[in-house]
């Protein structure tokens, strides 16, 4: 009687563990078995290394990318090739962040109850959240300059431009050698990091809206500069008499940087830490390049300037479109994505309301007493200039800012490598697409 306990006993764990390994696999299964589909040693997926079917649409159907029986084709326009090349990929896989290696297993079709298994043997649509129109005008515009332009749905977290230049027409792609240092497999909008400038003085104006109480009603002074100990921090005009709102209209860096000195270095990396500015933000588990905000000593130079947006300051791109998108929504950040939705984005507060009405306020100030209406014909745009000081006499141009439209709601950031004064060069850039989205 016993021996048919322990026996009855075994046969119920063993069935035990079978049910609970069965679980087990079953949640990896859910959990992973997109990445199991597409791993590239898969032969169901890939043959010779290479994805066997799929294809790749823009948010407008054209298709970007197809894949028939592994033999890859893009679409028929060549400039469209060449301004979604870094969101597509190329057919080698040299490109990490593009559908072709990252969105492998919804090309391929898998789906958790049927794997891989297609009867029409198409395989799977991704359908990607860009414009491939706006994209090529988004180049065109960047007129052979290095550089990234991002434009997002700051209400969906949809990414509906995403350039990085220098590119390639994949169809044709030239030889690259293993010492080409233009970093053409780069996208630039995702995976660099480059000196802000003066688009950091939001991140600057943020904290001292929320630690200097009387900032408001505050009197500053401009020289072309001021004094630090012995060293001298300059400033790109005299201003004389201004108040805050000014400052940040005509980018005046004897204020910020006197506002640097006042906050600290604490309370800045703060701020740029918890706009995301510092840290690895992510689309679709694409992981972004973390910026960097290193703190000066008090009372110095070098804080003084990274509260310009200089000294070892960097802001990635997507980081930086995604703290506009904030400003847009009332201090709520949204998911940003590549992927073609209609709903609204989850989203994480990371500034107050209070504060991000102010900064889209002085945004929209900015706009009238520096970089003129004129220049953005229809659209209601708030915006920042920035001219980053990157050595031997160069400077990277940025224009960073949102539309505030509720039918148009895009946020955008522009960076232009060695490209001259922000407004001038990356404010063009801006308005082109903006306005080719907005038509």
């Amino acid at each position: 009687m016993k021996k048919v306990r322990r026996r009855a006993l075994a046969v119920i764990l063993l069935a035990a563990m079978i049910v609970g390994l069965t679980g087990v696999f079953i949640l990896r299964l859910v959990r992973d078995g997109d990445d199991w589909a597409s791993f590239p040693s898969n032969g169901n997926a890939y043959s010779g290394g290479k994805l066997k079917t799929g294809k790749v649409v823009d948010r407008n159907g054209t298709v970007l990318l197809s894949i028939t029986d592994g033999e890859v084709t893009y679409a028929e326009d060549r400039d469209i090739r060449r301004a979604t090349l870094h969101a597509v990929g190329d057919k080698y896989g040299n490109i990490g962040t593009g559908a072709y290696r990252v969105f492998a297993d919804e090309l391929l079709g898998y789906s958790t109850l049927k794997g891989l298994y297609d009867f029409s043997g198409e395989g799977g649509t991704m359908e990607l959240s860009i414009d491939a129109p706006a994209c090529a005008v988004a180049l065109d515009a960047l007129d052979g300059r290095s550089g990234s332009v991002a434009v997002m749905n700051y209400v969906t977290g949809e990414i509906v431009c995403m350039v990085s230049s220098p590119t390639f027409d994949p169809a044709d792609p030239p030889e690259i050698s293993e010492d080409d240092t233009s970093g053409v497999y780069l996208n630039r909008v995702l995976s660099s990091t480059f000196t802000p400038g003066s688009t950091f003085k939001l991140v600057t104006l943020a904290a001292a809206i929320e630690n200097i109480p009387d900032l408001f009603s505050r009197d500053f002074h401009c020289d072309g500069g001021f004094y630090v100990g012995e060293d001298w921090v300059s400033c790109a005009g005299e201003h004389g008499d201004l108040k805050i709102e000014d400052a940040l209209g005509l980018s005046c860096n004897s204020v910020f940087g006197s506002l640097a000195l006042e906050l600290g270095a604490e309370t800045l990396e703060k701020y740029a830490e918890s706009f995301g500015l510092t840290s690895r933000q992510t689309v679709d588990g694409i992981g972004c390049a973390a910026g960097s905000f290193d703190r000066a000593e008090p009372d110095s130079t070098d804080l003084a300037w990274s509260g310009i947006g200089q000294y070892h300051d960097l802001v990635n791109p997507a980081a930086m479109l995604r703290l506009m998108a904030a400003i847009a929504n009332g201090g709520r950040a949204p998911e940003m994505t590549l992927h073609r939705s209609s709903s609204k984005a989850g989203t994480e507060r990371i500034m107050s309301s209070t504060t991000a009405q102010r900064l889209s306020e002085m945004m929209d100030y900015a706009v009238t007493i520096n970089y003129g209406e004129e220049n953005f014909p229809g659209l209601e745009i708030r915006a920042k200039s920035g001219t980053a000081e990157v050595g031997g006499g160069d400077t990277n141009a940025w224009f960073v800012g949102f539309l505030e439209d509720p039918a148009n709601p895009y946020a955008f950031a522009v960076c232009i490598e060695r490209g001259g004064w922000g407004s001038s060069s990356a404010g063009p850039v801006a308005n082109e697409v903006l306005q080719a989205l907005v038509d």
